[in-house]
């Protein structure tokens, strides 16, 4: 099964920035719409944002709409979130992984990337 690979997470302060990048070497990636999703200890994972798979399309989150951009590299089988403004509430594992309405019920993830906002 082919394996999803989240990174660029860290540690950043307040209002500070991040570029998550998140690799898929699936050889119908660029059929796929794509997403990222995050979880916070406690907590369901929730969506962030998701592209569709030409790029031409994003959807957002309401909480990081103005934040928050995706894009993807189809060449190279990649999706990326550009994170600004980072506030505490956005601290949790961010995980890719592809879009459908019935995301939640996908059982296969990558280990994600831990981003943690400090004030």
């Amino acid at each position: 099964q082919v394996q999803l690979v989240e990174s660029g997470g860290g540690l950043v302060q307040a209002g500070g920035s991040l570029r998550l990048s998140c690799a898929y070497p699936e050889p119908r990636f660029s059929s796929y719409d794509m997403g990222w999703y995050r979880q916070t200890p406690g907590k369901d994972r929730e969506f962030v944002a998701s592209i569709v798979f030409n790029g031409r399309s994003t959807c957002y989150a309401d909480s990081v709409k103005g934040r928050f951009t995706i894009s993807r590299g189809n060449a190279k089988n990649m999706v990326y979130l550009q994170m600004n403004g980072l506030n505490n509430e956005n601290t949790a594992i961010y995980y890719c992984n592809v879009w459908t309405r019935s995301w939640q019920s996908l059982s296969s993830w990558g280990q994600g990337t831990q981003v943690t906002v400090s004030s």
